[in-house]
């Protein structure tokens, strides 16, 4: 079982104290299901700070939250302290004061939990250029390839709904066999 939202700002508070003597930013710890290929992420551009954490990761991994939710303060800490939010020196100076010895942990990529069937393709007629969305766009959008700026209605991206998905190698051999051939070369 999983820790409930104000249980994990009570780790945070303890963290804070454990590791940054207090000195840690105020932030906000929530649960996101969406996560598929990340544990863990840390919104800027708010306060306080938001800390996002993978339900789905740690349901398989519970032990890893901790460690997580440490890394994430790192972030939080560097950004409060020097402006600073990537992986770099400062970063990795204060991982290792505080214990953990590498930046990543693998923990395998989960399936989304309400993974939406829904899939749209944007497409530029003109030039071939295709983005894959999972929601329709709330407003038109323009080519980036044919138009380097703001929309311009000249260089729309028409919009596809993709209304069936099919496992490729159940699509009969040769359709595989195609596939699996002109990826290996």
């Amino acid at each position: 079982m999983l820790p409930s939202e104000a249980e994990l700002q009570l780790l945070f508070a303890r963290l804070n104290n454990e590791y940054f003597n207090g000195n840690a930013p105020n932030c906000r710890i929530a649960y996101n299901e969406r996560f598929s290929n990340s544990a863990g992420r840390i919104t800027y551009g708010r306060k306080p700070l938001l800390i996002e954490l993978s339900p789905k990761h740690f349901r398989r991994s519970p032990s890893a939250l901790e460690e997580t939710l440490l890394h994430e303060m790192v972030h939080a800490w560097c950004y409060e302290k020097y402006k600073d939010t990537g992986h770099g020196t400062r970063f990795r100076r204060k991982m290792r004061e505080c214990g953990l010895s590498s930046i990543y942990h693998d923990l395998g990529h989960v399936r989304p939990s309400n993974e939406s069937s829904r899939r749209y393709i944007l497409r530029c007629e003109a030039c071939a250029f295709e983005v894959l969305r999972r929601r329709v766009p709330r407003k038109p959008a323009s080519c980036p390839r044919c138009n380097h700026r703001r929309f311009d209605p000249r260089f729309p991206l028409a919009v596809y709904e993709i209304v069936e998905t099919r496992l490729l190698d159940s699509a009969g051999p040769d359709v595989a066999a195609a596939y699996k051939g002109s990826r290996s070369g």
